[in-house]
């Protein structure tokens, strides 16, 4: 149980931003018109999965 929480990584906005290449608050306009599913933390601050963020990266990699 418990490897499996630790294998489950949640990224900040800045993060995804320099995954992507954009800036921060695309990310965040990203998450508010539903093309990537964040979840908010008990402050407010978004989180994204990894492996979410990972396949959309490939597939806008494999897309261009």
């Amino acid at each position: 149980m418990e490897n499996r929480e630790q294998a489950i990584r949640w990224l900040r906005s800045s993060e995804v931003a320099s995954m992507f290449g954009v800036d921060r608050r695309t990310v965040l306009n990203w998450a508010r018109t539903g093309r990537l599913n964040s979840q908010r933390t008990l402050g407010g601050h978004r989180r994204y999965l990894e492996p979410e963020v990972l396949s959309l990266v490939a597939a806008l990699r494999a897309a261009a």
